[in-house]
C-alpha cells in the first residue's frame, strides 16, 4: 500500500556577513581589536582615522546582499554604479562611536607581569648542574615534559621511548630516574613530581628534621590512604601518638604546596590580561554604562580607492584591464563599508545588552550585595531588547564588565530561579552565596554532612533537597563534610 506524506521543513540559512558579525559580537575587545588589525591588513580600502570631508551619507541606503555572493565574481564593470563609490559617503564617526565614552578614555585592563616563564626558570637552575651533554639533554626533556601545576605524569618507560623516538637518545630506566632526581633539587621543591604523594613528600625531606617533620613524612610515605581519607582516629593507633602530636603533623603537611608550579610568578601558562569590556558606575545615586573606547574605532573608506573611480568614470576608452581592477576595487570597497557598519552594529548590541542586564541586575548593581541578584535567564534579556537568545548569549559568555566591587564576567550574572517558603521567586546565585556562607561558619571540627546543611537553609527560607545542596556544593567547588573536618 502506497501512502503519500506532506512534511514542511521551515530552516533559515544566515548569510557570510551575518556569521561575520555574529562572530564580531562574540570577540571581547582585545580579540576585537586583533581582529580589527587584521581586517585593515587585508583590506587596503579601509582606514583608521576620522575624515573631516563628509559632504553625504548614502551609506544607509546601500545595498550589499550580493557581497560575497557567487554571482560578484561575474559581475561586469559596465553594470556598476560608480557615483555609489565616489561620493563621500564614508560613515561619519558619530555613527561609529558612542556617545558614553571619550577619546582619552583609559584603557583599563588588568597589569600582568611574567620576566620569565615556568619552564625557562627551571632550566637556568639546571644550568647550574655539572652534567655532561647527554645528561643535560635528558634532564631538559625532563623539565619540559613538566606541566603547568610542576607535575611530570608520565611513566620513565614512556619518556625513555620519547627519547629515543623523538630526541635519537637512546638511554634506560635507571639513567632518567637518576636525572629525575636532579629535577627534584631544584626550586620551587616539589617540582617534577609524578603524583600528590611524591610531592609532598619531596618537600617534607628538604625540611629540617623534627619529631612532627619525621612523623609527616612516616604518614605521607606509608598511610597516605589514611590520611587523603582523614582518618585520624586510625593514625593515631597506628603511630601510637596524641590528638595533639598528629595535629602538629598535619599542621606540617598542610603548610605544604601541593601544586609548586601552579604558584610560580612566571607560570608559562600566560594569564591574558583582563580588558573590561564595558564600566559600571554610580553617578549621584545613578548606574551608569560606558563602552570601552576601544571597541568603537574610527574608521574611514580609503580616498585614494575612491580616486581610483574616479579615474577610471572619466577615461574613455575602458580596457579589459581597468574593468578588472574596477571589480576590484569595488569589492575592497564594498567589503570596507560593510565592515564598518558591522563595528557600528556590534557596538548597539553590546551596549543595549549590557544595559538591559544593568537595569535587570539594578539591585546588586547599586551595592554590590550578591544576595540580590535576581534570577535571570538569557531569555529575559533577548526579550527586552529584541535580540536573539544566541546573541544574548554570545555577549555574556566572552565579556567582563568593571563595577565598583570588581571586574565581573557578565555570565556570572545569569542564574535559575528557585522558590523559597514564601512563594516568591529567588537566584540560584542567592542560594549558593548562602550555602557558602554557612559552611564557612560551620565548626570545621565537626563538618555540616548535606543533610544537615538541606535542614539549615529550609530553616532560612530555602527548602532545598539534599541531592541539590550536593550539587551546588561541587559548583562552588567545596568538598564533602569529612574533607573539611580539620584536627
Amino acid at each position: 500500500m502506497l501512502k503519500q506524506f506532506l512534511n514542511l521543513k521551515l530552516s533559515q540559512k544566515l548569510s557570510p556577513q551575518q556569521i561575520q558579525l555574529m562572530k564580531l559580537i562574540q570577540l571581547p575587545t582585545q580579540a576585537f581589536e586583533q581582529r580589527l588589525l587584521e581586517e585593515m591588513n587585508e583590506n587596503p580600502a579601509l582606514e583608521a582615522g576620522k575624515e573631516d570631508d563628509y559632504e553625504k551619507d548614502e551609506f544607509e541606503s546601500e545595498d550589499y546582499d550580493d557581497y560575497d555572493d557567487a554571482e560578484s565574481d561575474r559581475i561586469e564593470a559596465d553594470d556598476i554604479n560608480i557615483d555609489d563609490y565616489l561620493s563621500s559617503d564614508d560613515i561619519p564617526d558619530y555613527k561609529t562611536q558612542v556617545n558614553n565614552y571619550s577619546d582619552d578614555d583609559e584603557d583599563r585592563e588588568s597589569p600582568y607581569a611574567a620576566p620569565i616563564s615556568f619552564h625557562q626558570d627551571l632550566i637556568n637552575q639546571l644550568n647550574t648542574f655539572i652534567l655532561n651533554e647527554e645528561d643535560r639533554e635528558i634532564a631538559e626533556f625532563l623539565v619540559g615534559s613538566i606541566d603547568d601545576m610542576g607535575y611530570i605524569r608520565r611513566s620513565i618507560p614512556d619518556i625513555v621511548d620519547d627519547l629515543a623516538f623523538t630526541q635519537g637518545i637512546y638511554t634506560d630506566e635507571k639513567n632518567v630516574d637518576r636525572l629525575l632526581h636532579v629535577i627534584h633539587e631544584l626550586e620551587p621543591t616539589g617540582v617534577g613530581a609524578r603524583d600528590l604523594q611524591e610531592c609532598l613528600l619531596l618537600q617534607l625531606k628538604h625540611k629540617t628534621p623534627t619529631e612532627y617533620i619525621e612523623l609527616a613524612i612516616d604518614i605521607i610515605e606509608n598511610q597516605f590512604d589514611a590520611f587523603t581519607k582523614k582518618h585520624y582516629d586510625k593514625l593515631m593507633q597506628k603511630y601510637s601518638v596524641s590528638n595533639e602530636q598528629l595535629k602538629k603533623a598535619i599542621y606540617e603537611i598542610e603548610r605544604l604546596n601541593p601544586k609548586p608550579g601552579g604558584s610560580f610568578a612566571g607560570n608559562s601558562k600566560v594569564t591574558e590580561n583582563i580588558v573590561p569590556d564595558f564600566a559600571i558606575r554610580i553617578v549621584d545615586g545613578e548606574l551608569e554604562l560606558t563602552l570601552n573606547g576601544r571597541n568603537a574605532p574610527s574608521l574611514h573608506v580609503s580616498k585614494d580607492y575612491q580616486e581610483m573611480m574616479q579615474t577610471y568614470k572619466d577615461s574613455r576608452d575602458k580596457s579589459t584591464q581597468q574593468k578588472e581592477a574596477v571589480q576590484f576595487i569595488k569589492q575592497k570597497l564594498d567589503s570596507a563599508k560593510w565592515f564598518i557598519d558591522a563595528i557600528r552594529q556590534r557596538q548597539e548590541t553590546l551596549f543595549v545588552t549590557m544595559n538591559a542586564i544593568m537595569h535587570y541586575q539594578e539591585e546588586f548593581f547599586l551595592d554590590g550585595d550578591e544576595t540580590k541578584l535576581k534570577p535571570m535567564i538569557l531569555k529575559d534579556i533577548a526579550d527586552l531588547v529584541g535580540l536573539d537568545i544566541s546573541t544574548i548569549s554570545r555577549v555574556a559568555n566572552s565579556k567582563y564588565v568593571e563595577t565598583p566591587y570588581g571586574t565581573k564576567l557578565i555570565k556570572e550574572f545569569f542564574s535559575e530561579a528557585m522558590m523559597n517558603d514564601q512563594g516568591e521567586e529567588v537566584s540560584t546565585l542567592e542560594i549558593k552565596k548562602i550555602l557558602k556562607n554557612t559552611i564557612e561558619e560551620e565548626d570545621k571540627h565537626k563538618p555540616l554532612p548535606d543533610d544537615q546543611l538541606a535542614e539549615i537553609l529550609k530553616e532560612k527560607g530555602y527548602p532545598i533537597a539534599r541531592r541539590t545542596i550536593a550539587k551546588y556544593r561541587e559548583q562552588l567547588d567545596i568538598p564533602v563534610a569529612r574533607m573539611r573536618k580539620k584536627m
